[in-house]
């Protein structure tokens, strides 16, 4: 269901709203927001709010620093961790430049010129993401320490799963706010959880992921816990992923249900996404911890494709009829939403314009070394994943130069403060593990 501006003015009014969140994501996913008070909400809405896009990381100079939000009414929540007496909104934002032109950084707007690229080619992208997320214990201060909350393991339940009723409080914020759960478990490693929501529109399930990790955030918190998205935060134990699932359809027929025979839009699709996957990959994984998940505990390390075999690149998992799909399964939960999305649909979409062949499937155990023989490997480290990136024709055709070149400056500047610290693993702790 669409909103109108006066749909939100009138919801304020009858509902106790008194501040109201303006969010978007810098180009690395950061999620960043702005409040305002509700009465100043009808301005905000016709004429945009002006903020200082030098002080947001990889946005502008300070010499020309002036950006505008304009929030998107369609994304409307009520934060219900928040008091219930003086109610908080939150809506997602778009972002232009002063004289009203798009914002090259606003990968929000990139993720919407593909999803319109598909639409000229009569195609739609449906998308949905399971994204794993560990619990720490905090310390006297309330900082976050490398304690998991427990010591259970896949599907464990109490006591060895002491996260059932944060996952409870999860389920019930997420449902509020629109993002419909579907189940939630323990994961695989000591304090790693995972609560699974509803595919939708590739815009929605990426603003739908954004909201996602920041309940998981503020649930925890108000428990008295840390959530990391770190995709490797303990050494010993699993990694967390971000599954990136995508249904097909032309005139609402999902194309994923149909044979993959050599001249299908379905074929091509997957094809394209593992053609580019070695240049997406510094999107997808972004920081230097990243390259630790590959290979190991479910995470995929070489380019190849099968159904349901959980070893691989890309899956087909065992579906019929809607829920037909193709699961991506090296991301993580550290990269932008918008980029990670948008790069991996517009490889797709890529893989259709040039008729790009599905080499066969790959039906064996990667994780035994030999059976990968032959195989493509994913970049080995951030550093690797960047250089393929920056030179790849791909990437510099999708992503606006100004964008891909603060986006590989700030990765290149973290690969030297990672490469040339005493204690890398310290440093992790210390720089990315607070703040993901």
């Amino acid at each position: 269901m669409k909103h109108t501006a006066q749909d939100i003015l009138n919801y304020v009014e009858d509902n106790d709203v008194k501040f109201v969140r303006l969010a978007f994501c810098d180009i690395f996913g950061n999620q960043k927001n702005i409040s305002v008070y509700a009465s100043e909400l009808p301005y905000a809405l016709e004429q945009g709010v002006c903020f200082d896009g030098s002080s947001i990381a990889g946005f502008m100079n300070t010499e020309e620093s002036d950006l505008v939000l304009w929030p998107d009414p369609d994304t409307m929540t009520i934060l219900p961790w928040r008091p219930t007496e003086g109610r908080v909104m939150r809506m997602y934002c778009d972002i232009t430049l002063p004289n009203g032109r798009p914002f090259e950084g606003n990968c929000r707007g990139y993720l919407q010129s593909v999803i319109q690229r598909a639409a000229k080619m009569g195609l739609r992208c449906d998308v949905g993401c399971e994204c794993e997320f560990y619990l720490f214990q905090t310390d006297e201060h309330g900082g976050p320490t490398h304690i998991p909350m427990d010591r259970g393991g896949y599907f464990d339940v109490a006591p060895l799963d002491k996260a059932e009723n944060i996952r409870r409080e999860i389920c019930f914020a997420m449902a509020d706010m629109g993002l419909r759960p579907q189940h939630s478990h323990h994961e695989s490693g000591f304090g790693q959880n995972e609560v699974d929501f509803m595919y939708a529109d590739a815009l929605k399930s990426a603003d739908n992921l954004n909201t996602f990790k920041t309940t998981v955030k503020a649930i925890a918190d108000r428990n008295g816990l840390f959530a990391s998205f770190m995709p490797k935060p303990l050494p010993d134990q699993a990694g967390s992923g971000l599954h990136v699932n995508v249904s097909l359809r032309r005139d609402g027929h999902n194309l994923l249900q149909d044979e993959l025979t050599p001249d299908s839009e379905a074929a091509h699709f997957i094809a394209g996404i593992l053609a580019h996957a070695r240049e997406l990959t510094c999107f997808c994984n972004p920081i230097p911890n990243s390259y630790t998940r590959f290979g190991s505990c479910e995470a995929p390390k070489y380019i190849s494709w099968s159904r349901q075999n959980r070893s691989q690149l890309v899956r087909l998992p065992s579906a019929s009829g809607e829920f037909c799909r193709l699961e991506m399964r090296s991301p993580d939960p550290a990269g932008n939403p918008y980029l990670v999305i948008g790069l991996i649909l517009a490889s797709g979409l890529d893989g259709i314009v040039n008729k790009l062949p599905l080499p066969d499937p790959v039906n064996s155990n990667l994780f035994h070394r030999h059976a990968a023989e032959g195989l493509e490997s994913l970049p080995e480290s951030l550093r690797e994943a960047i250089t393929i990136a920056a030179q790849s024709k791909f990437i510099a055709g999708e992503l606006p130069l100004a964008l891909m070149n603060k986006y590989f400056e700030y990765q290149t500047r973290l690969c030297h403060a990672y490469e040339e610290s005493p204690d890398p693993r310290l440093w992790e702790k210390e720089h990315c593990f607070p703040m993901i």
